[in-house]
């Protein structure tokens, strides 16, 4: 049943939930969840910098934040060597991306991305009327010149890239996204989401530059600084690109706790260091427990691992289904071939001995 009072856009939207969360699972299941390796998140928890300055600012939590993030963005521009006007801050990633999508997207407006990646953009851009147009992955990678003939063909405003992507966790080189970037219509946009960049290899990660109004790069302190519960994450362009974020955005969606703790993490590059580290570690782990189950892995440049159950789509979710009846948590790519797989999250390794009891028996 519909209800004539919401948006004909709205009216013709699925009322859905795109990320079914462990909590959900837990509550229709009935079992706790032992092995929480399907958010993505880091469980090797935020920085105890970032932990000291959110206790801190948690009595002055009847303020708002500051809307401008002020000290926030100028760290960050200081971190990234830019000006602090080629850096807007906002709720995640996830929240970023609404706020972009609803500067270039109306109704009819043509955008491009990859059938299976990460569902959040394509929310948004239906959110606004856009026509999303998908080219499949190539070989388990986001096939980067058949997303620009796409976005050449239908003249696309926006072209989404995940890079390292999410849910393969394969990635592209610098010179590959730049050739990408150089290939779309000359009003199109590159939305590169770097969510997991502090994992990739150094020389997936192109060189940042401000003058170039072609590309906005999406970054996050959900996954390294471990602050996905606070909702922080960051884009950076060019100025003029930067200050059309002010017309729509929540400016005080970032609350003063959150800011607090992002500032404080940026000043433990160690923690982050040692993030990465274990993340790696945790990796090499889910790669012995799936090979040790007669499983493949997708190669990772990002904090979890796709494995490949060596069947279609319906083995793997009962898979799932099973791991999750067993207390682990993990989640899935939505379309073929992609979800022969599933995703396991780094754990820590209490986390991959549960995971490693219950493949097995899941299996």
């Amino acid at each position: 049943m519909s209800d004539h009072r919401l948006t004909r856009i709205v009216q013709e939207l699925p009322a859905t939930v795109p990320f079914v969360g462990p909590e959900t699972i837990a509550r229709f299941s009935g079992v706790p969840i032992q092995a929480r390796l399907g958010a993505n998140e880091s469980v090797f928890g935020p920085s105890p910098l970032a932990i000291a300055a959110m206790q801190e600012a948690a009595a002055e939590a009847w303020m708002y934040g500051d809307p401008e993030a002020y000290a926030l963005r100028t760290a960050l521009a200081k971190v990234h060597g830019v000006e602090r006007e080629n850096i807007v801050v906002g709720v995640g990633i996830d929240g970023l991306f609404g706020t972009a999508v609803r500067l270039f997207v109306e109704p009819g407006t043509p955008v491009v991305s990859s059938l299976g990646a990460y569902p959040t953009f394509a929310f948004h851009v239906a959110a606004s009327g856009g026509v999303l147009h998908t080219v499949p992955y190539r070989d388990d990678y986001e096939d980067v010149e058949a997303l620009a003939a796409m976005a050449n063909t239908v003249d696309a405003r926006l072209v989404y890239l995940a890079n390292p992507d999410n849910p393969m966790g394969t990635c592209w080189d610098a010179a590959t996204v730049l050739k990408l970037r150089d290939a779309l219509p000359a009003d199109a946009i590159l939305v590169l989401d770097e969510a997991y960049c502090e994992f990739a290899p150094a020389s997936a990660i192109p060189v940042i530059d401000i003058a170039d109004a072609r590309m906005l790069r999406f970054r996050t302190f959900s996954k390294a600084h471990g602050l996905a519960g606070a909702r922080v994450g960051y884009v950076i362009g060019p100025a003029e690109l930067i200050a059309a974020f002010d017309r729509v955005r929540d400016h005080f969606g970032v609350g003063r706790v959150a800011q607090e703790a992002a500032l404080a993490s940026l000043r433990d590059a160690e923690h982050v260091e040692a993030v990465v580290r274990s993340v790696a570690a945790a990796r090499t782990e889910i790669t012995k427990i799936a090979e040790a189950n007669g499983l493949s892995v997708i190669d990772s440049s990002a904090n979890f691992v796709a494995v490949d159950c060596g069947h279609d789509g319906d083995y793997a979710r009962r898979v799932l289904a099973e791991l999750g009846a067993l207390g682990v948590f993990v989640r899935m790519p939505g379309v073929p071939p992609l979800d022969r797989c599933i995703r396991i999250s780094a754990g820590t390794a209490e986390q991959l001995v549960v995971l490693a009891q219950a493949l097995p028996r899941a299996l």
